[in-house]
């Protein structure tokens, strides 16, 4: 799939043709370098690497130096593989905004926000046990039963408990382009999108 990286600025809403407010994320994509393109033949797989935010000679360790002065770019943050561009590409070019258009529909992955070690109730949805009057003391926002009792002795993998919620590289599918303002290399996405803000995504189309 062909794609840009990006970084998720906040949220606005703006009005439809027909005066609906549609609640929209702003993300400024690209413009992307290439930095590499893989073939069948070399690499295994064909793929273009695609580079985002330029960076400080001195933030870069040697090798990857190497690798961005073979593709004659100045050293970049951010680096991702996509392919199925339309349009051939060559080392060093400039990938903008551009590509997407209005009321297409993109795929964009990114890292969820972290929010530490959490319970079942906000973790996983579940409603609590037990009642809140009648000397209920501790009980309430418990799992209850995890399964374990006289045979199978043990708790099956993948029983949903407490544990560390969110900080995990998610995907959301189908999500509507509302608007492209190509001066500003902005796109207007349909919807939320997981990660906090300056947050780095990858958009597909």
């Amino acid at each position: 799939m062909p794609g840009l990286l990006g970084k998720k600025i906040g949220m606005t809403s703006v009005f439809s043709a027909d005066g609906k407010n549609i609640p929209c994320t702003v993300i400024e994509v690209g413009p992307c370098v290439v930095t590499q393109i893989k073939t069948l033949e070399k690499d295994g797989y064909e793929a273009v690497q695609l580079g985002f935010e330029e960076k400080k000679d001195k933030h870069t360790t040697q090798p990857m130096a190497g690798h961005f002065k073979k593709a004659g770019v100045a050293p970049q943050r951010h680096l991702a593989e996509f392919n199925g561009f339309e349009k051939e590409v060559k080392l060093g070019d400039s990938l903008t905004v551009d590509l997407f258009t209005e009321n297409d529909f993109v795929d964009i992955q990114g890292v969820s926000k972290g929010k530490g070690f959490q319970g079942v109730v906000k973790r996983h949805g579940f409603g609590g046990v037990g009642q809140r009057t009648h000397g209920q003391h501790n009980r309430l926002r418990a799992p209850g039963s995890i399964g374990a009792c006289s045979y199978p002795a043990k708790v099956f993998k993948g029983m949903r408990m407490a544990g560390q919620t969110g900080n995990k590289r998610v995907t959301v599918q189908n999500l509507q382009v509302v608007k492209v303002i190509a001066e500003h290399n902005v796109l207007m996405i349909k919807g939320s999108i997981p990660g906090s803000k300056g947050s780095i995504v990858l958009i597909e189309k």
